[in-house]
């Protein structure tokens, strides 16, 4: 492939400056150490990239001495999408649970302390939170990730998340504007369409993310959809009536704009990621995610080199592709002032302000109570108060270790099949001889199939049979009324969306699958 420019001019500079490329590998290649020499400013990291909080305090110390003004990105949301606990589970219940316990003081809490441990490891943006109301209960790729379906509720807990996790010295980057909760498709292997009017639109969808604004979300995640009621041709990452005429000029944001991952078949499979690019700065993007999937030098000299030719064709305005990148350097120099402020105020948390009441300001405040080394189970308190438990009148505590048939679904590519979920592991801990066992009916599959494995698995111990959305899946509700039929004792645990009706001896709905969740759900099956 011909390269363009030099590395070193203005134009090539900027282009690079817009890109935020992954890589493979737990320390950072020679390819993309020059890159940031060259211009690059920002450097995304995924589960592949993490071993140990240890480890990526060493890769992250590694970019800053290529480039001191680095910014690293992460998506970490806790809950089901976790990176920095993505071979353990994470230490921190997803959206879903804290909407479930509707706590904004405690949400706050919850996003300081995670701030606080990716600030630690040397990560200063992250790509949460979701600002998505989950109005569609069959959304195949927000469900847990949202704090709800209530749109109030979303609003508040979004302005809660952005404040604690920014009062940590981390960016915030508010997703997926303008609201992918009444999907039905997931933007990773096509293009979701909602079909909502501009009114709906304005008063559900929008809300959350007028929330993060004035909460002071230093960035903004686009989302892969198309949204005829703002633009009947073109998905909001690529549509300038929905990146600068809407999210610039009408909600009056001033931040960074950064796309969703542009290898998603929303975008590569329509535009493809290089005319994709283009489109999304010209629109009014100033950041370009790619390396989820593209991991590698060549997507970032295409990416830039399609800049640079646009640019040099009178396609992309220069002005635009300047304006974009000083966007990023501004934030970079935010979060150098934020990261000081934040460890400052941590290290006097007696006279830290509360964090309702600056959020406005560089760092957010320290949320009461959150100094250095405070909340350290914060996530274990969330998500044992996130719990909803219906309990049958014949229902009998257990007290032998019992058999945990896991009904799994196929995982979504943001999710991913990498993190532990369940409650197998804690009931061991509490249960020493409990067995599980994993049973996938499949989509087009049948219930009745699954369960009578599942039966013969268990033998004579008790049933735990764990969920996830069962109302999305015919197959599981099947089984699990194979399952309650035959051995009506049975135990459940839902660690989706809890749309279904509860059902069992005992229905536990931990509204996520972190693995917090799973422990706060065994301490019930145990007793303890």
């Amino acid at each position: 492939m011909t390269t363009l420019a030099s590395g070193t001019d203005t134009l090539t500079r900027d282009a690079l400056t817009v890109l935020q490329p992954g890589f493979t590998g737990t320390s950072a290649p020679d390819w993309l150490l020059r890159r940031l020499g060259e211009g690059l400013a920002s450097v995304g990291l995924f589960g592949r990239n993490i071993a140990s909080p240890a480890q990526l305090g060493r890769l992250t110390a590694q970019l800053r001495a290529e480039r001191d003004d680095v910014l690293v990105a992460i998506d970490e949301e806790g809950g089901d999408v976790t990176r920095l606990e993505v071979r353990t589970g994470s230490s921190f219940p997803g959206n879903h649970a804290l909407g479930a316990v509707d706590d904004v003081a405690l949400t706050r809490e919850v996003a300081f302390e995670l701030g606080r441990r990716l600030a630690e490891c040397g990560v200063n943006l992250n790509w949460a939170p979701s600002a998505d109301v989950n109005s569609n209960p069959g959304n195949p790729v927000i469900g847990v990730r949202s704090f709800g379906a209530d749109t109030d509720l979303v609003a508040r807990h979004t302005a809660a998340y952005v404040t604690g996790l920014q009062a940590a010295g981390v960016a915030a980057c508010t997703k997926h504007f303008p609201g992918h909760g009444d999907t039905a498709v997931d933007s990773h292997h096509a293009l979701p369409r909602i079909d909502v009017d501009g009114s709906v639109l304005h008063a559900r969808e929008l809300a959350p993310f007028r929330a993060a604004i004035a909460a002071g979300s230093r960035a903004v995640m686009s989302a892969h959809i198309l949204v005829p009621a703002l633009d009947p041709d073109r998905p909001a990452t690529l549509s300038r009536r929905v990146l600068t005429g809407l999210l610039r000029d009408e909600l009056g944001y001033q931040g960074l704009i950064v796309t969703d991952g542009m290898e998603m078949q929303a975008i590569a499979g329509t535009y493809g990621i290089e005319r994709g690019s283009v489109l999304a700065i010209a629109a009014g993007a100033d950041a370009i995610c790619v390396g989820g999937g593209l991991a590698d030098d060549e997507t970032v000299r295409r990416l830039r080199d399609a800049l640079v030719s646009a640019v040099r064709s009178g396609e992309l305005a220069e002005e635009r592709l300047a304006d974009a990148a000083e966007r990023v350097r501004a934030l970079a120099r935010w979060t150098a002032s934020a990261s000081g402020s934040a460890q400052a105020s941590a290290a006097a948390p007696d006279t830290a302000p509360d964090a309702a009441s600056t959020s406005g300001s560089a760092s957010g405040g320290v949320p009461t109570g959150m100094g250095a080394g405070a909340g350290h189970d914060i996530g274990l308190v969330a998500a044992r108060r996130a719990l909803t438990v219906t309990c049958s009148e014949a229902y009998e505590p257990v007290g032998e270790p019992p058999f945990v048939a896991v009904l799994t679904p196929v995982a979504n590519i943001a999710v991913g099949d990498e993190t532990p979920w369940g409650v197998a592991a804690e009931l061991a801990r509490l249960l020493p001889g409990t067995e599980t066992g994993s049973f996938a009916g499949g989509e087009g599959g049948n219930g009745e199939e699954t369960a009578p494995a599942a039966l013969t698995a268990a033998g004579d111990r008790r049933i735990v049979a764990v969920v996830r959305d069962e109302h999305r899946h015919a197959w599981m509700a099947s089984a699990l009324d194979a399952l309650l039929a035959a051995r009506p004792d049975t135990i459940v645990v839902e660690m989706g969306v809890p749309q279904a009706t509860p059902r069992g001896a005992l229905h536990i709905a931990t509204h996520g699958a972190a693995r917090v969740c799973g422990r706060a759900a065994a301490e019930v099956i145990a007793g303890h």
